[in-house]
């Protein structure tokens, strides 16, 4: 048996660019993998095809998609295999559970079959989805095209992260139907001038999709205020939403916050930042 973290992101910033031909949409994202993370495990199985079982989540699976497009690209036959994970991040919730569920599955079965190399891999993770790309090697990325263009960023200095789930869910797609419909994307000449800010350190803490996740759930703005009131220096939406986070300066900070939260009847989680190398077994 095989086992792998997949651990959730957070996107420390999102800049929104135009609408492509493929429909999907410019961006400019710094994303970090945190602590906080799904386990996944893999073996043989007996099954006539691949299984992927996921207790409380229903209907088709990203991982799965993974799994057949992996067999598809490289053409590996080996035998059917049971990939079971037990979710720890919040579905639906902007911190791309499912696409680390899809890059975690993709590392296993490649670590299965012997095939598969990193830059085939997240070939085969831009097919799935945006933001899998990022997640096939857990760590600290600079996502841009649709989000499969990547550039490797050095490790941050540690910090924390309060994690606050909604009790509700936001789909990615409505989200950015709706920061079309609010004309919240720059054109492509601002998206490259932002971009040049990103990589000169600056444009952290901002998401572009906020006002459109607000517009679609309001208790976000009730949520980002909160982790204001908790001390957190930042207080930004992950992803598109419903997820609020506050950013401390440590992880103690983001654990007593979180105890904090807790106490006055509100559901929160802390997690730090991954490095690269700790992102699988």
């Amino acid at each position: 048996m095989l086992s792998e973290l997949a651990p959730a992101k957070i996107n420390l910033n999102l800049f929104l660019g135009p609408t492509r031909a493929d429909g999907r949409h410019e961006l400019v994202s710094v994303m970090q993998s945190i602590t906080l993370a799904d386990t996944l495990t893999m073996a043989d199985t007996d099954a006539p095809g691949d299984e992927v079982r996921c207790e409380g989540v229903a209907g088709p699976n990203l991982a799965a998609a993974a799994l057949g497009a992996f067999r598809e690209r490289t053409g590996w036959d080996g035998p059917a295999q049971l990939l079971e994970i037990v979710k720890r991040v919040p579905i639906a919730a902007g911190m791309g559970g499912g696409s680390g569920d899809a890059a975690a599955a993709l590392r296993l079965i490649s670590r299965r079959s012997g095939l598969g190399d990193q830059a085939m891999l997240e070939e085969i993770a831009a097919g799935l989805g945006a933001d899998v790309p990022a997640q096939v090697r857990p760590g600290r990325v600079l996502a841009t095209g649709a989000g499969e263009q990547l550039e490797r960023l050095s490790d941050p200095e540690p910090f924390g992260v309060l994690v606050l789930p909604s009790a509700f869910a936001l789909s990615t797609a409505a989200v950015y139907a709706q920061a079309d419909s609010m004309g919240l994307a720059h054109n492509e000449q601002e998206l490259r001038e932002i971009l040049v800010r990103v990589l000169s350190g600056d444009a952290l803490a901002i998401n572009e999709l906020t006002p459109a996740a607000i517009a679609l759930e309001p208790s976000i703005e009730a949520a980002l205020a909160h982790a204001s009131s908790l001390g957190a220096h930042t207080a930004l939406l992950s992803g598109s939403g419903p997820t609020a986070l506050g950013l401390f300066d440590t992880l103690g900070a983001a654990e007593d916050a979180a105890r904090r939260s807790v106490s006055l009847g509100v559901r929160a989680l802390a997690a730090a930042p991954i490095e690269a190398s700790l992102g699988h077994n």
